[in-house]
């Protein structure tokens, strides 16, 4: 197979995405019919099965499938990982996050950042903010940076309705003992 064909088809595939969803299945059709484990279409099928037709469970296997056939492939990991979020598969999650920390050329902050999001998922938020404050560390850029603060920030105001609401119950359980 021509490897200069399957490449047009897998960038006419990332060109299209997300605005021409019907250009991007033809392509990455026709791109996986040439090469059935060619990483970046599958990763990208994972993404359209996750992002557009919340099907997490495709989007798993596609994920999956890339990664069999390019452990290196680093676009996969952070995207994987916040599908297992989704799905609620959080061992499977926290797994893939502490492999990931292995691969080598891999942006850590981006995985620092998923694990904040499943600390936060678990609502476990000093944990949460602990981690994206790694994220921060590793950060190489001042619009990650921004945005790793406002997830700090919005973590922050949880906690912080979190502890009135238990603190309100306890109010309640107290005055309900006392009459």
């Amino acid at each position: 197979m021509d490897t200069n064909l399957l490449n047009n088809y897998v960038l006419k595939a990332i060109d299209a995405y997300p605005y021409e969803l019907e250009e991007t299945v033809e392509n990455l059709n026709y791109a996986l019919s040439y090469e059935s484990n060619n990483a970046y279409a599958l990763y990208l099928m994972g993404r359209l099965q996750a992002e557009q037709f919340g099907d997490y469970q495709k989007a798993k296997q596609y994920y999956a499938e890339a990664l069999a056939n390019k452990m290196d492939f680093q676009k996969v990991y952070p995207q994987y990982i916040l599908v297992l979020i989704w799905n609620e598969d959080y061992k499977e999650a926290q797994k893939l996050i502490d492999f990931a920390f292995t691969v080598k050329g891999l942006n850590k902050a981006e995985v620092w950042l998923k694990q904040g999001q499943l600390f936060e998922s678990l609502q476990v938020y000093k944990k949460a903010i602990k981690a994206l404050k790694k994220a921060k560390v590793f950060s190489c850029n001042d619009d990650f940076t921004c945005l790793v603060d406002s997830e700090i920030s919005r973590i922050k105001n949880k906690n912080k309705s979190k502890k009135k609401q238990s603190s309100k119950k306890k109010k309640t359980k107290s005055k309900k003992n006392k009459k």
